[in-house]
């Protein structure tokens, strides 16, 4: 009896962080039958099973039921094959345990984990170290890319001369290699590494995007955005399952938002640097050389130190405690427990990648995002020259440009921490849907240039506050680690490729209407 208490007493020790108590019908039915719960904790969960050989009706199922609901999410478990054991390894059924021989014991429903303050605190450190530095990535990435429609306005179009069809292979070839790069980099970036894939993308990208401000000519343009995409492509995809290898599902929406909110805040960056060096009053050439070289030499430095600031795992962080790096994993296995490198869910197969390509949710969310894309990339790329041509002067509209998005920053948090907070995708995705439609409905329907300038504050939130909970949803669908990694890949080509057909949807003719496109982005 003394032995079962103090291996009782053991178990109890072992799950107290996790916030399980033990009530007394299991430490007294314990201590007096002889009952032994052999534990394991692996990687993969939490054996548990009851080897006494007595009533498990009695006192067997029921604290091994206890203990799975206590301390387990819903099938994040596996129980030990015992002959002696009345546990099977199957998930039991959903009815009431409570009644026995010898009188009735509490019926124990399944009820949420409780998290502790220490572990809160772990994962405030990630928010604190983690995210800011992604974000600062996205921001740059975001920036370098779409800021050619600042550009444009600036006079880079008319500087080198371009016709409008050869301003949209411009833009358009950035997205052929930015494409053809996300699935095979995401597959890599396990075995590359976050703490070198990441800050070497930045590094080079930046080095490329500071040699464009010297371009004079199409083809030189052409070739530097087409670098520049093949750079490029790694970083969105690579950050969502980079972050997904940090946090839960229930907190993964909020931190993808908080990061992806950075590609509002470059299109709200963007207009006023681009309006600051209109003012200083330069040459068409040094307005566009001087628009890629200040950030974009922030870029280079920005790289350099992501070598010291991203750890590959939670393991890895240099801001972390043992006990806290300790909780952080703990509290991923139970939720997610194929994110645990070297076990065999974990191994490179082509038939995950194949599973995830075929998969009926992910094929829905791939046509999504590539509606939501074409929406999203029109409107990065082409807003500066939309409200330009509504009639404001180009100055006016670089800075008329910044308010849409930074009304996109917000709301794209607030949706997606009602997404996470609710644990639901679905609904916040329509009431998005329904913003970006009446902001559409809105612009096509006005002859007023500035009713269709406040209709930007609604197709803008619209459309970007919607990847963040639809990529959070790919990834927490998706397991194990490779099918997972394709189907986040899969997401930002969708996404990508909305990007090219956008491209082809605002020529200057049409404008300031563009009734087509209009329309069409109605109907996506």
């Amino acid at each position: 009896m003394a032995e079962n208490t103090a291996q009782l007493a053991g178990i109890q020790h072992m799950y107290s962080p996790l916030g399980v108590t033990f009530p007394s019908q299991v430490s007294s039915a314990t201590a007096r039958h002889g009952t032994t719960l052999h534990h394991t904790v692996a990687a993969t969960g939490h054996i548990i099973t009851d080897s006494s050989g007595i009533d498990s009706k009695r006192y067997g199922r029921t604290n091994c039921n206890y203990l799975r609901n206590k301390a387990l999410p819903h099938g994040s478990y596996h129980e030990e094959n015992n002959p002696n054991s009345n546990i099977t390894s199957e998930r039991p059924p959903k009815e009431d345990y409570s009644s026995s021989e010898a009188g009735d014991v509490p019926a124990t429903p399944k009820q949420e984990r409780i998290v502790s303050d220490a572990e809160k605190r772990a994962v405030r450190k990630l928010d604190y170290t983690i995210v800011p530095v992604m974000t600062m990535f996205y921001l740059l990435s975001f920036l370098d890319r779409a800021n050619i429609g600042n550009a444009r306005v600036a006079g880079l179009q008319k500087g080198l001369g371009l016709t409008d069809h050869q301003y949209q292979i411009c833009v358009t070839v950035l997205y052929v290699p930015y494409i053809a790069a996300e699935l095979p980099s995401n597959l890599l970036l396990r075995w590359i590494g976050p703490r070198f894939a990441m800050p070497t993308i930045l590094t080079i990208w930046g080095i490329i995007v500071t040699l464009q401000g010297l371009v004079s000519s199409y083809a030189g343009l052409v070739v530097v955005r087409a670098l520049l995409g093949l750079v490029e492509g790694p970083m969105f995809p690579g950050i969502v399952l980079y972050l997904s290898g940090f946090y839960t599902r229930k907190d993964l929406s909020l931190r993808i938002a908080l990061f992806f909110s950075a590609a509002s805040l470059s299109g709200a960056f963007s207009g006023l640097l681009a309006a600051a060096i209109q003012n200083m009053g330069r040459d068409r050439r040094s307005t566009r050389a001087g628009m890629d070289l200040h950030p974009r030499l922030f870029s280079v430095l920005m790289g350099i130190a992501g070598f010291f600031l991203v750890p590959s795992t939670p393991s890895d962080s240099k801001f972390l405690t043992p006990t806290e790096k300790s909780l952080i994993l703990t509290r991923l296995q139970l939720d997610r427990p194929s994110v645990t490198p070297n076990t065999p869910s974990d191994r490179f197969s082509f038939r995950e990648v194949w599973r995830s390509m075929t998969s009926s949710h992910v094929i829905l969310n791939f046509i999504i995002l590539f509606m939501d894309g074409t929406c999203l990339y029109g409107l990065a790329l082409f807003s500066p020259s939309i409200v330009n041509q509504l009639g404001f002067s180009p100055v006016r509209s670089q800075l008329l440009s910044v308010g849409p998005f930074a009304g996109g920053f917000f709301l794209t948090l607030f949706f997606a921490y009602f997404s996470d907070k609710y644990q639901n995708r679905t609904i916040p995705t329509i009431i998005i849907s329904c913003l970006a439609i009446a902001g559409f409905s809105m612009y096509l329907g006005t002859s007023d240039k500035y009713v269709a300038y406040g209709s930007l504050f609604l197709t803008v939130p619209g459309v970007y506050a919607t990847p963040p909970i639809l990529s959070a949803w790919m990834a927490n669908n998706s397991e194990p680690y490779f099918r997972r990694a394709t189907s986040i890949a899969l997401g930002f080509i969708a996404t990508n490729s909305g990007g090219i057909l956008s491209t082809w949807r605002y020529p200057t003719k049409e404008g300031p209407r563009f009734h087509k496109t209009m329309i069409m982005n109605i109907t996506l």
